[in-house]
């Protein structure tokens, strides 16, 4: 190699030397950053979990209640010996085998697990191991507590005792599979009913609200119809209804003005009217049909009612969870073109009560009626405490209209004027806004439970004050007419506590789940959503009992549902909005459907019991018009309404539909006079 190649070569290899030297302190300050790392991880995981300490205990809390394929939560306790300290932070668990790393707050974790049968649950955290044979109730078993409630109820016509097997049949499921044996499980399960289900569903401030509300309206009933107010009433209302037709359409206009809630609805105008009704021969059945079906489809679809304010909070939930943005209330006014069933259900009463017409188990009661037949419809017992109240022996010249008039009319205002309070005090007055939209605003985030006591207990002092200073009755024998109208609503009262307690049981076992979750399985077009949606409403309804309970259950599950099928099926923001706005109405359609037909709902018991008619019966004579209506409307009016046929066609066409039935199936009733 020459001079020049030589000194060519020695830069080179410098370079390379170099490059050399570079790698290898870039791999060594690697290997010295992973080890540092690795280090810091290990004493980090080292912190998290930490070993147990010597005598630690490992306890696990499952629910009283597993349900197969819902959702339970197990609460998972680390208990430490004295001086120890408390498990805190992230710790790692296996739950059978899969491990997952949980946060512990003072020893305490929790974790959600779905049951599918029969499984050995094991938990270990370190050395600490907990193993458990678990077995779920099957969630079909849900059925079974309202199923047999309602079959016994409807067969035998005796709603106490269906009721109390009902829940019998849920208390026993509960503990039988608890791994009670069979005679354990009825034992324990007999006694539940009482120390468990029925203390609970009192304990409920809404529960008792209505029934101090139920008892202070029978014992103001109680106190006019002994100072001859009622009969000042009747005496009146007799101008205008001077035979069956006029006396029905009096009582339906009554229950349509008294639009702002259904309870309040319901008594008022079953006991207001009813003794003008039992003079123009109408029967009992018909007075409680005519009260049941005004009352709740008046207050559902009114913008000024107690119902507003739940249905624009499950709304708003709904479009909150989808993103839309639309308020709650468009939402529900958009929605109000598709509320087949509860117009329809108005409009075909007065179509009855016009055409002078009946048909199913209401003609023969009517009939039977006019012929002056006392039956079964009739609660006899409660006949006897009703009759009871007036004093046969009043001065005529103290019987006087406004004496029961006044008190009345004190219960329905004072109820508008509470709601309007209570409503002021939770979300006050916005001057921003429009007058109508403010006034829903107010009533829909009312007290009504508040508003109906306060009404009643002035109605009741109004009543109590009028009689006595008047002197028509003393202090005393008004106070006693008082405690007599109180003892006409017991066995409302006794019904509506068994029936929410069966509502309770219903809720623990989760009977909605399973209705809603085996139906929403079946892959439907989305334009048929809607009206399986009313379905589902109303079998849920119908089997718990409570139209605002479906409600509740229903909206979160059914609005996003309803928006996803439609998104997913391609369909354009407008389209969707259609068949949204169908659902929603569907909701509520079909909860009030199911509510009518029902024997364990509340405000039908509340209208046999207004109406003093046999509840069984009530239901009986109720579920073919009931069912009729929601036929026709979900078959002429939900499911084309869908396909975006608009509401000026559809309604139209229903009313025919629902006259021609009322013309054609139903037969003539002889008229009624008041002698």
């Amino acid at each position: 190699m020459n001079q020049l190649s030589r000194l060519q070569f020695l830069p080179y290899l410098y370079r390379k030397v170099l490059a050399v030297k570079h790698i290898y302190t870039s791999f060594l300050l690697l290997s010295i950053s992973v080890i540092v790392t690795v280090n810091l991880f290990a004493q980090d995981a080292g912190k998290q979990q930490k070993p147990m300490p010597y005598g630690a205990i490992l306890n696990v809390v499952l629910p009283d209640i597993i349900m197969t394929d819902i959702i339970t939560e197990v609460d998972i306790h680390v208990k430490v010996p004295p001086g120890e300290t408390n498990l805190e932070g992230l710790h790692r668990v296996l739950i059978n085998g899969q491990a997952e790393v949980l946060e512990f707050n003072n020893g305490h974790a929790s974790t959600q697990l779905r049951f599918e049968g029969t499984t050995d649950l094991s938990i270990q955290i370190d050395n600490l191991d907990y193993h458990k044979n678990v077995t779920p109730i099957p969630l079909w078993l849900s059925i079974l507590p309202p199923l047999i409630a309602i079959l016994m109820a409807l067969f035998f016509k005796e709603v106490y005792t269906a009721l109390f097997i009902g829940i019998l049949v849920g208390t026993f499921i509960i503990f039988f599979y608890r791994g009670q044996s069979f005679f354990e499980a009825l034992f324990n399960g007999f006694f539940a009913v009482i120390d468990t289900y029925i203390i609970e569903s009192m304990e409920n401030k809404d529960h008792l609200s209505i029934i101090i509300f139920s008892m202070l309206i029978g014992g103001m009933v109680g106190i006019i119809s002994k100072n001859g107010g009622m009969k000042g009433i009747v005496g009146i209302l007799s101008k205008y209804a001077s035979n069956a037709r006029s006396g029905q359409l009096v009582t339906w206009l009554m229950g349509i003005m008294i639009f702002f809630d259904d309870y309040a609805n319901t008594l008022v105008v079953g006991n207001t009217m009813r003794p003008v009704t039992d003079r123009l021969k109408i029967s009992r059945e018909k007075l409680a049909y005519i009260v049941d079906s005004t009352a709740a489809p008046v207050a559902s679809i009114a913008f000024v009612t107690t119902w507003i304010g739940a249905e624009l909070s499950y709304i708003q939930d709904g479009i909150k969870s989808i993103g839309l943005n639309e308020t709650p209330y468009d939402v529900f006014l958009g929605s109000l073109q598709y509320s087949y069933y509860p117009i329809l259900a108005l409009i075909f009463i007065f179509f009855l009560v016009w055409k002078r017409r009946d048909f199913g188990p209401m003609y023969k009661a009517e009939m039977d009626a006019r012929n002056n037949i006392k039956t079964s419809s009739i609660n006899t017992g409660l006949e006897k405490q009703v009759s009871g109240l007036e004093d046969e022996n009043l001065d005529a010249n103290k019987i006087r209209w406004y004496n029961g008039l006044i008190p009345v009319a004190v219960v329905v205002a004072g109820t508008i004027v509470g709601l309007i309070i209570t409503g002021l005090q939770a979300v006050g007055w916005d001057n921003t806004i429009a007058f109508s939209t403010n006034l829903a605003n107010v009533i829909g985030n009312s007290n009504s439970f508040s508003a109906l006591l306060w009404a009643s207990l002035a109605g009741v002092s109004i009543a109590i004050s009028l009689t006595v200073f008047q002197r028509i009755l003393s202090l005393r024998k008004s106070i006693d007419a008082l405690i007599g109208g109180f003892q006409t609503m017991l066995t409302a009262v006794v019904i509506l506590i068994l029936a929410w307690s069966i509502a309770l049981i219903t809720e623990h076992i989760h009977t909605a789940e399973f209705i809603s979750g085996s139906l929403i399985k079946f892959q439907l077009s989305p334009y048929l959503v809607p009206a399986l949606t009313f379905l589902l409403a109303a079998l849920v309804s119908f089997s718990t009992g409570s139209s605002w309970g479906t409600m509740a259950i229903l909206y979160p599950l059914m609005l996003p549902a309803s928006w996803l099928i439609c998104t997913e099926s391609g369909m354009d923001y407008n389209t969707s909005m259609l068949i949204f706005h169908n659902v929603v109405s569907a909701v509520l359609a079909g909860s009030v459907l199911g509510d009518h037909c029902s024997p364990i709902s509340d405000t039908t018991i509340l209208s046999s019991l207004a109406s003093s008619c046999n509840h069984i019966d009530h239901v009986r004579t109720q579920m073919p018009y009931a069912l009729t209506v929601g036929g026709v409307g979900m078959l002429i009016g939900t499911i084309p309404a869908a396909y975006g046929i608009p509401a000026y066609i559809l309604f139209p066409l229903n009313i025919l539909v629902l006259f021609l039935i009322v013309h054609f199936v139903g037969k003539k009733l002889p008229k009624t006079y008041i002698s």
